[in-house]
């Protein structure tokens, strides 16, 4: 499906453990105007090559959408192509290098993994830490959470965790972004604070922020008309 100029693609980059139905009402209801892709982040284990990745496949021209481990890939994609990148998305994420604590957590995830406890992981650890507490009793989004990670499989999270330690501080580039760019975050986003995204906006000249209330970490799932309509106002944008 080809795009006017004016309507470029939209390619929605996943986050760790997670795949394309984590954008499932995004790309449904952008479909008529827009050609939602999703890409694909995991095949490669560092942050760069997964960016080169997602390159190699894109269109010419393209919207960016990332969420978590997506925007960070989304950044370095913007990094290393900023023509090819018409508008960008930040959605839950940070631009900074791994914390210590956050390494010490995922090696946490990683024993889990390799013990073969990737579903109970994935139920009592991750999907608690990423939803807002008013959407942790929501089987449909906890089960959501559980079958991307169950279906991607324990080698995914294993690449994509060591990209994620090994991952650059890019906050150094974040003035030097000139398109049309959103940042969004859920207000109880426990792993990427709503504090971190008005610093991310803070930085780029020309980026509105959105916080959106009762949503943790996941917002195209667990605020999927709020993100959509984010969206939509940012492909307005020129």
């Amino acid at each position: 499906m080809s795009s006017a100029p004016h309507r470029p693609p939209v390619l929605f980059v996943p986050g760790t453990w997670l795949d394309g139905r984590l954008f499932a009402a995004q790309t449904e209801a952008l479909s008529g105007r827009f050609a939602p892709l999703i890409a694909d982040i995991t095949r490669s284990d560092s942050i760069e090559a997964l960016a080169a990745d997602v390159l190699a496949g894109a269109p010419e021209r393209f919207a960016l959408v990332g969420l978590s481990m997506g925007g960070i890939v989304a950044l370095e994609i913007y990094r290393c192509a900023p023509e090819r990148v018409t508008h960008l998305a930040l959605l839950d994420t940070t631009p900074k290098a791994e914390s210590a604590d956050r390494a010490s957590s995922r090696l946490s995830a990683l024993a889990a993994v390799a013990r073969g406890e990737s579903e109970t992981l994935l139920r009592e650890t991750l999907a608690p830490r990423y939803l807002a507490p008013t959407n942790r009793s929501d089987g449909r989004l906890t089960g959501a959470v559980v079958q991307m990670g169950l279906d991607l499989g324990p080698e995914t999270f294993k690449r994509q965790s060591r990209a994620l330690e090994r991952r650059a501080d890019r906050e150094p580039m974040l003035p030097s972004i000139t398109c049309p760019t959103l940042v969004l975050c859920g207000r109880e986003d426990l792993l990427c604070p709503q504090s971190l995204h008005a610093a991310m906006a803070a930085q780029i000249p020309r980026a509105d922020l959105v916080v959106l209330g009762e949503c943790g970490h996941l917002a195209p799932l667990e605020r999927p008309g709020g993100v959509t309509n984010a969206i939509r106002d940012l492909m307005e944008r020129s």
